[in-house]
């Protein structure tokens, strides 16, 4: 039996590596450090780090991986094969080449679409009708790497960020588990991925789930359920940043970013069709419905909201 060390970090890693421990012989595991998170600032562990703790495997936490002490240590471990899940840092070619089978990468996109670390956001953001999961030998390039198997599935009209990731970290899960044996006993072997077709999804910065009203509708709508839940959109009203939870897009026109009544309830214009919002937040308070937030602020319709703070509010001393 393959010794196996994996990486990864996050939820979507989970599924992956309880699949390995099932059936293959998992004797490391590497995972980001612990980073202090929420308003409190204490330290959280990974959701890759507990689930090897409670199995009682070993956890290694490199703050880089391509530092020579951290490349040292996974020599160490002696493994036939890395699988990486959403890792957190690139690997250096030193550590690409320390495994005689390599290194194997669990990507939630239909390479070579999506290349990058937010396959998942952008395919929804981009109106795809579907995605999937690539296993991909890793080479030095960005998700450049000869291809193992591929696995697609439909992108449903409502799915959020949450749903697919949930949906693709299961597919890649099961994906692994059946190409993996196949691959070590040489009965798959890598091909190269199409020269054609190839886009790139970067790291998503938060500033970019701010809303610019003057898209149209279609797009905001997929930029919500994109972004949902993280790093979320937002708007600004009276200043105050105004969170967009859920909405849909439909037929109607408005001035962009201005709220109005219709017999289908409240709307906002867009450069073309209307957003209409279902769930909001304005800042320090709690989530609810928009029917219920206006009950409270009844002043937001007819009121314009804005892709920015006004002026004013940003030139306060």
């Amino acid at each position: 039996m393959a010794k196996v060390v994996f990486m990864g970090t996050p939820d979507f890693s989970v599924p992956t590596l309880q699949t390995l421990i099932e059936h293959h012989d998992v004797i490391g595991v590497v995972t980001q450090p612990d980073r202090p998170a929420g308003r409190s600032q204490q330290l959280q562990v990974s959701p890759v780090k507990l689930l090897a703790q409670a199995a009682g495997i070993p956890v290694f936490q490199p703050e880089k991986i391509r530092r020579p002490e951290a490349i040292a240590e996974l020599r160490r471990w002696t493994p036939d094969v890395y699988i990486v899940a959403a890792f957190g840092q690139i690997l250096p070619q030193a550590v690409l080449d320390i495994p005689p089978y390599g290194s194997i990468n669990v990507h939630a996109s239909l390479l070579p679409r999506w290349r990058g670390a937010a396959p998942i956001q952008a395919a929804i953001r981009a109106g795809d009708t579907e995605t999937g999961i690539t296993i991909m030998k890793m080479d030095a390039g960005l998700d450049t790497g000869p291809m193992l198997s591929q696995r697609a599935i439909p992108i449903m009209p409502d799915e959020t960020g949450q749903s697919l990731h949930d949906r693709l970290a299961q597919l890649g899960a099961e994906l692994l588990n059946e190409t993996l044996p196949g691959y070590l006993s040489g009965d798959i072997p890598p091909q190269p991925q199409p020269a054609s077709g190839v886009t790139y999804a970067p790291q998503i910065k938060k500033e970019e789930g701010m809303i610019d009203w003057s898209l149209n509708a279609g797009a905001i709508e997929r930029l919500v359920r994109a972004f949902t839940p993280w790093p979320g959109t937002y708007t600004f009203w009276k200043g105050q940043q105004l969170k967009i939870l859920s909405g849909a897009a439909r037929e109607g026109t408005g001035e962009p970013g201005r709220v109005i009544g219709t017999p289908d309830g409240l709307a906002v214009g867009t450069g073309r069709g209307l957003f209409y919002p279902a769930q909001v937040q304005l800042a320090g308070r709690k989530a609810m419905p928009i029917q219920a937030f206006v009950k409270g602020q009844p002043a937001l319709v007819g009121s314009l909201l804005e892709s920015l703070p006004a002026e004013s509010d940003q030139t306060q001393t």
